[in-house]
């Protein structure tokens, strides 16, 4: 290559030296300059295939090098000869993974927060539910109140019924005393006369409760026909939202599907 190139370069001063002989101020001299950026140009050629030559024959080596690293199962981090930007580009997507990582354990955490948030539907759902459980426990409220009432009707029975015995009791003994002596029959007189007045008092204890118990089911009653009353209208109003509802979604799919209306987009 060094030959040829100094051969060209005797050869363009040769041809100079004639040109300026034989033809002076003539179209030979832009001949001659464009013979020289020819050589300039072979120059240039010259030198960047010796240069890729020899990046090519290095960085193959670096090829055969890591190839064998890979091959014998040696550690690159450990080797001098490996190149060190190979080494910088592995600590760096050792660094993208970790953060890669720290974003997808972050993403994941958010959409199990997102899967814990009920949807409307299932929102719907449990309101549904809880309000059947609410019936369920209502129902079986006003059933264990029903078997409380019994049960205290009627152990308040059987005391009664054991003092009216007691009584029956005390006036026999009595009655047979009196029978035999005046003072018996004085005795069992005022006997008599204490059970009227306790039976009296009981019995006013007894209507007093009667009529709480009357004014409480009146109460409880007036409060029932009006709960009716807010039901009845809460239910009409909830159908009328449902199909408010209903025609919203209409209106909302026939503008998704035709586009925004002249009037929106003025609006806009």
């Amino acid at each position: 290559m060094a030959e040829n190139t100094a051969d060209a370069s005797d050869e363009v001063r040769l041809l100079r030296e004639r040109i300026g002989k034989e033809y002076p101020d003539s179209m030979g001299w832009r001949v001659v300059s464009l013979l020289e950026s020819l050589k300039a140009l072979d120059n240039q050629e010259s030198e960047i295939n010796s240069r890729q030559s020899s990046d090519c024959s290095r960085l193959q080596q670096e090829v055969d090098a890591l190839d064998e690293m890979l091959q014998s199962g040696r550690n690159y981090e450990d080797s001098f000869e490996f190149h060190p930007s190979f080494h910088d580009f592995s600590e760096r997507l050792e660094l993208l993974k970790k953060e890669l990582a720290i974003k997808l354990r972050s993403i994941v955490s958010l959409k199990r927060q997102l899967d814990e948030v009920p949807s409307q539907a299932e929102l719907i759902q449990y309101e549904l539910r809880f309000s059947e459980l609410n019936t369920q426990i209502q129902k079986k409220l006003v059933q264990t109140r029903k078997h409380y009432d019994t049960y205290n009707a009627l152990l308040e029975i059987r005391e009664l019924m054991l003092k009216e015995t007691s009584l029956l009791n005390s006036i026999s003994l009595q009655f047979q005393n009196a029978i035999t002596s005046a003072d018996g029959r004085i005795k069992l007189i005022n006997s008599l006369e204490g059970i009227l007045n306790g039976t009296q008092q009981k019995l006013e204890k007894v209507q007093l409760a009667l009529k709480s118990e009357h004014k409480s089911h009146d109460n409880t009653k007036e409060s029932y026909t009006a709960a009716i009353s807010q039901q009845r209208q809460c239910s009409s109003l909830l159908k009328l939202f449902q199909e408010e509802c209903a025609r919203n979604e209409k209106l909302r799919a026939q503008i998704r599907e035709h586009g925004p209306s002249p009037h929106q987009d003025k609006r806009k």
